[in-house]
């Protein structure tokens, strides 16, 4: 059986999900992305501390807030996974794409050289990829 949930309760339970990310720490990694529950892989290429607050209220989704933004890259590398993790352990992660290529991030480039800007060009969290 598949549960369903109306407005409010979707926007609540985002919202509550969203309150957890307040500044967390999102790297953006290299490889396929090894599962939330599992220990990270990939290289780090960039790492950034997300503002508070991490997104805006919820209307269905929420959609990051702020500018989120790695104002020197740490390697040299193309994106493929994002792991954001919360202060106290939590845990969301996702693919990384070029903006207009469907993953669950999107960037104006996924091919990252070391040293220079990165920039999360669109984010935003929905119920249905919420995958536990």
């Amino acid at each position: 059986m598949t549960v369903t949930a109306n407005t409010s309760a979707a926007n609540a339970a985002l919202d509550a999900v969203a309150d957890l990310m307040d500044g967390a720490t999102l790297t953006i990694r290299s490889g396929a992305a090894p599962g939330a529950g599992a220990t990270a892989t990939g290289t780090v290429l960039a790492e950034i501390t997300c503002p508070t607050p991490a997104f805006a209220a919820a209307s269905g989704s929420v959609a990051k807030a702020g500018t989120w933004e790695d104002a020197s890259a740490d390697a040299s590398g193309v994106a493929a996974h994002w792991r954001l993790v919360a202060t106290g352990g939590a845990v969301l992660e996702g693919t990384v794409t070029a903006t207009g290529g469907g993953g669950d991030m999107t960037v104006g480039n996924t091919t990252l050289s070391s040293g220079n800007p990165f920039t999360v060009t669109s984010f935003a969290i929905t119920l249905t990829n919420l995958d536990v």
